[in-house]
Parts: structure tokens; sequence; C-alpha cells
């Protein structure tokens, strides 16, 4: 263990609620709940987010630039895809109770749940997984960067990116009125391309925060 904790002093932890260490929460259906070295000071180099989500409801894209993540579903079912850096295709990987889906350091990765009360428990070889999130680098970089860098109308740009909240975590946003935010995955995710856990496709379509 690398840790340089006294495990004489009084203020040494070993046991920790995760319940109530909650670190998001959209509504009483969808929240992430967090443990981490602040929340338990023993913990050498791992840390957990206990996730919940209802139907449709999903982990925004966004990866972890200080550590690699083990998704385990422990209920209900979701779909865990993440981009390959080197092969550059998506990988979507459909989870039940009892399946994992690991995810190397540095991937971009987002969860979508298939049905409701879906709960995935999320591990990470951190004492405190950070993250950097879609919709921070979407509404935070200055709109005439990407305009610049892209090839876009500048204005129309700001219009799309409008309603994006900074640090979703978990979207869609309560208030959404998009008419389609109920769809049925089968149109997220083509009937031919969307296999179980086992398989993989390709599907063509800064600043750091703590959990």
């Amino acid at each position: 263990m690398g840790t340089t904790m006294d495990y004489t002093s009084p203020s040494v932890q070993f046991f920790s609620d995760v319940n109530k260490s909650n670190s998001f929460k959209k509504n009483s259906k969808n929240y992430i709940n967090v443990l981490g070295v602040e929340q338990l000071n023993t913990l050498d180099n791992v840390s957990l987010l206990d996730i919940f989500l209802s139907k449709n409801n999903i982990i925004e894209p966004h990866y972890h630039q200080n550590a690699a993540e083990l998704v385990y579903c422990i209920s209900g079912s979701a779909v865990i895809s993440l981009l390959n850096p080197f092969t550059k295709v998506i990988l979507n990987y459909k989870v039940a109770p009892g399946q994992v889906v690991n995810i190397p350091q540095g991937w971009w990765h987002y969860e979508i749940a298939t049905v409701d009360d879906t709960h995935l428990l999320a591990i990470f070889n951190a004492p405190t997984p950070e993250v950097i999130l879609g919709s921070d680098i979407l509404a935070l970089t200055p709109p005439n960067i990407m305009a610049n860098s892209y090839c876009l109308d500048e204005n129309q740009w700001k219009k799309a990116i409008a309603p994006i909240q900074p640090s979703t975590f978990i979207g869609p946003s309560n208030d959404c009125n998009r008419r389609d935010r109920n769809m049925n995955l089968a149109f997220a995710y083509p009937h031919s391309y969307l296999y179980q856990y086992q398989y993989q496709y390709p599907y063509n379509n800064f600043y750091p925060i703590r959990w």
C-alpha cells in the first residue's frame, strides 16, 4: 500500500455510508453517490461512484483524466459506450446484472439506462476520480474558437449550444421539452447494431471537476 496513513490516529476511518454521500442529484430516480479518500481516509488508490438511473437517462459523454473505470451493473440494464482513440471506433455494450465494462483511463464514454431502476457501480483506480464533461467542453469553449476550428457559422453554433447546461452529469435536463426525449433506444442505436455485451461494432454517427 502506498498510503502514509497513521493507523494509530483517532481520526482514522474504516467505515463510510455511501448512501449519505451524494455527489449529484437530478431527481429522486437519477443521482450519483461517491466514495473517495475524502469520504473514507484509509482508501488507497481506489474510489467509486454509485449510480442510479431511470430509462433513457444518460451519464453524459465525458472522460476521466486520472483513472481507468470499471462499470459493474448491479440491477436494470444499460448501454455503455466508449470511443477507442486508437481505432476511432465507438464500442457499445449492453450490460445486465453481473456484467462489466472496462474503460481505460482518458477514454471518451457515456452510459444510457435502458430500463427504470438501473443501478451501476463505477470503480476507479484513483483515490478521487476527476472528470471532464462534454457539457463543459461545449458550453465553455469560446464559440469563435469552435467556429474557426471547424468552419462553422458562429451564430448558428451559439444557438445550437444555448440550451446546454454546464456540468449536466445526468441528461437530459428536467426541463427538456424536446419531443423525442423519451425515445426508444432503437432510434439511438440502430436495431441491427445493438448487440449484447460481448459484441462490439462501429457506430457512425478544460478543466477538472471532482465527482
